[in-house]
């Protein structure tokens, strides 16, 4: 019974994907330009990386756990999990990191 009133909500799930994704943006960007990156996602990068959560992320409430998934290209690829308050992000999201910067890219 704990488990149905400590999962977590859509908006924890889609705050630690946001974290987790501009985490990404800045490894790929390197750290030649990290000052450069910082500005830049501080007058652009929040609003795309909020539309691709927006468009990409999706979370499924199954009351004891929640499941964090990004649409693609018409596929589905669960990257995340829920429970008891603590949100899992999968070794997936790091394998998919250069697909996720091109749809941010892309808008």
């Amino acid at each position: 019974m704990i488990a149905v009133f400590t999962n977590p909500s859509s908006q924890e799930h889609h705050d630690a994907v946001k974290a987790k994704v501009t985490e990404l943006l800045k490894q790929q960007t390197g750290d030649a330009d990290k000052d450069l990156v910082d500005f830049g996602m501080h007058l652009f990068g929040n609003t795309l990386v909020q539309q691709f959560i927006e468009q990409h992320v999706k979370v499924e409430n199954y009351y004891l756990f929640s499941v964090t998934k990004i649409s693609w290209q018409r596929k589905e690829t669960v990257i995340g999990g829920g429970a008891f308050k603590t949100i899992f992000l999968s070794p997936k999201i790091d394998e998919k990191a250069a697909e996720i910067v091109q749809m941010i890219k892309e808008g």
